[in-house]
């Protein structure tokens, strides 16, 4: 019972991360159908924020989390707003044209903060560790599980109990008619890509103290998000969270078993698998024809 609960918990702190990072790539990705690949470098601009509110201003983490979301969101509106907003409807052109902005952000970052590793402190009211029915578990996990659940509630409102996401999914649905009765697109579009932009710098933040900042850092989180968000439905919420704690969980037993490389192997052929038989994912989001 020890050794189960003891998986359960370590697949729920995995599921928690891969959640942070999709969360916004789901979105992005679900509404606006922009296939981001410039996520991961998002990721990596909340990481290099929070080392440098840390190291030029003072701020630790916690507190610095607020701005981050705001600095990063603003950063993805003036993407939206002077570069994709010529590009929709033409996917490879946005294919293109978000690899190439996170290739000029790597760039940017290794001649301005450089290439060495960097570190974020982790806070020290959760350095600790908690146990939970006899299994330790770090406190900062614990804190990125509720922070991920609480994105995700937060989210899931915006979209479903607003005014804003009424309009947002008027506009995914058609856009013409959207716009017939009054309802601005662009700016619809450019406030959801900000706010996808602002919830993967707040994921990059967040993780940074887990592991060490580099320009490169993006790669992998970028690929874990894309195989969380294909797995459980483009278009749904409720599939990205299912699929994150899924392959979370599956990938904490294997690499208990055997190691982390042949589970990320063992988790890719998995997702390889699902997607030859349905490749709509998991779940389908519905809606009126």
């Amino acid at each position: 019972m020890h050794f189960v609960l003891e998986q359960v918990l370590t697949g729920l702190s995995i599921g928690s991360i891969l959640l942070l990072v999709a969360l916004g790539l789901s979105i992005i990705y679900g509404t606006i159908g922009v296939i981001n690949l410039a996520h991961g470098e998002f990721i990596m601009l909340g990481a290099y924020a929070a080392w440098a509110l840390k190291t030029y201003v003072g701020l630790s983490l916690l507190p610095g989390l607020v701005l981050i979301f705001l600095g990063v969101g603003l950063f993805g509106w003036l993407v939206e707003r002077i570069l994709l907003r010529r590009l929709y409807r033409r996917p490879l052109d946005t294919i293109l044209a978000t690899w190439g902005v996170g290739v000029v952000l790597q760039q940017v970052v290794r001649l301005t903060a450089g290439g060495d590793l960097r570190y974020v402190e982790l806070p020290p009211s959760m350095a600790s560790s908690v146990s939970i029915f006899g299994v330790e578990i770090a406190a900062y996990r614990i804190f990125i599980f509720v922070v991920a659940a609480l994105l995700f509630l937060v989210s899931w409102s915006i979209m479903n109990r607003t005014t804003f996401g009424l309009k947002l999914r008027a506009v995914v649905q058609d856009r013409n008619v959207a716009s017939c009765f009054g309802i601005n697109a662009d700016r619809i579009y450019s406030l959801t890509f900000a706010y996808g932009a602002g919830l993967a710098g707040l994921a990059g933040a967040i993780v940074s103290p887990l592991k060490s900042v580099s320009p490169e850092m993006g790669t992998g989180y970028v690929v874990d998000a894309f195989m969380v968000v294909v797995l459980g439905g483009v278009q749904s919420l409720f599939g990205t969270v299912i699929s994150a704690f899924a392959l979370g969980e599956v990938t904490g037993v294997i690499a208990f078993l055997q190691n982390d490389t042949i589970a990320k192997a063992t988790v890719l052929i998995l997702i390889i698998s699902v997607i030859r038989f349905r490749p709509q994912g998991l779940f389908v989001a519905k809606v009126r024809a």
